[in-house]
């Protein structure tokens, strides 16, 4: 009963990172495309989303939790058994895990892509002062 939840789990958290990537593929691709040289921005654009999914799958998977339906828990000394409440409070916190750890990939990269956006502009702005006075 455990491997099926592991899978359902997985599975879960992956159909979550996948409508994640989906929502932001353009936004991430627009964003690549402004800061970075056309020739590497697909290859950030596609490393970018594969952080999304991994780091996306890992939160939302906490395979050290499922120790609790392997092992006696204190005080009882009993297995916490999988019922059908249970299965739904798995499901909810994979979800909720998936899309925080997503949410924090795309924080650190939003938060670096603007700085990067802020530089190109000011450099992009004195190369037109310094060609205006020429």
């Amino acid at each position: 009963m455990v491997i099926t939840l592991l899978v359902s789990t997985f599975a879960v958290a992956f159909a979550v990172a996948s409508i994640v990537v989906f929502i932001f593929h353009k936004p991430i691709d627009a964003i690549l495309k402004r800061v970075v040289p056309a020739d590497i921005s697909y290859a950030w654009t596609r490393y970018l989303r594969f952080a999304i999914y991994v780091v996306g799958i890992g939160g939302g998977v906490r395979v050290w939790s499922f120790e609790k339906y392997l092992t006696a828990q204190e005080p009882y000394k009993e297995l916490v058994q999988l019922t059908p409440d249970r299965w739904m409070l798995e499901i909810y916190e994979t979800v909720i895990g998936t899309l925080q750890s997503a949410a924090m990939v795309l924080l650190v990269f939003f938060v670096f892509a603007l700085i990067a956006v802020v530089l190109v502009r000011i450099f992009e702005t004195r190369g037109t002062k310094t060609e205006d006075q020429k």
